[in-house]
């Protein structure tokens, strides 16, 4: 096996909670739990578990009120444990409601993780997608920006696709899955910045099937 070091595309970094990532900074590692994050003891015990393994940010699904308000004493039990680890919450349809209606539970995370098509449609998701950047800023939190093939925005890929089937030479479909991704996370982030987050505070990832597929 080589040792030749690839060059790495220079990216902007970003703080998320104690840990750097991106930039000049080492590649960080973080893994994510598979309890019920509501189960408070359980959830502390792995997060302690994967931390000591090497493990430097810890994903938790936020997905209902009970795994909201389990948050903050996550955090607390973990700091009983004596570990900062940073928590990123991982929101889907109804993140926006679960921010507001548990403060305590947006202070305590260090990131929260987006989903552009898991937010709603049409004008309820432009509200949702606003209302969780609202609550980031207000807050001092990073956000992922996460695409993911499996769950893009429909009406963005017709928008595409039908752009796509007028053109003089148009891409294959799979080529357009790729141009709609990078279109999704791109514009989310535009929107998170119009919306007054600034640009160290946005992490993107788009994540498909295919492991070389986001690198072509």
């Amino acid at each position: 096996m080589s040792g030749r070091q690839l060059p790495r595309h220079p990216t902007q970094s970003v703080m998320v909670g104690g840990i750097r990532m991106g930039g000049a900074a080492p590649v960080v590692v973080q893994s994510m739990t598979n309890t019920d994050t509501a189960d408070v003891a359980a959830t502390v015990e792995q997060v302690v578990q994967l931390a000591q393994a090497g493990s430097e940010l810890v994903r938790l699904t936020v997905n209902n009120e009970a795994a909201a308000a389990a948050i903050p004493l996550i955090r607390e039990g973990l700091a009983r444990r004596g570990l900062d680890v940073p928590l990123i919450g991982d929101f889907h349809f109804n993140g926006h409601r679960l921010l507001a209606d548990h403060p305590a539970c947006a202070e305590a995370l260090a990131k929260y993780r987006i989903n552009p098509g898991n937010v709603g449609s049409g004008d309820s998701k432009d509200s949702r997608f606003a209302s969780m950047i609202e609550t980031a800023c207000c807050y001092h939190k990073p956000v992922r920006i996460g695409v993911n093939w499996g769950s893009l925005d429909q009406t963005l890929v017709a928008k595409m696709m039908d752009e796509n089937a007028r053109a003089s030479e148009p891409l294959d479909a799979e080529d357009m899955i790729h141009e709609i991704m990078v279109t999704s996370a791109l514009e989310s982030a535009r929107r998170a910045q119009e919306l007054g987050m600034a640009a160290d505070k946005i992490v993107l990832s788009c994540k498909m099937s295919g492991v070389q597929d986001p690198i072509a």
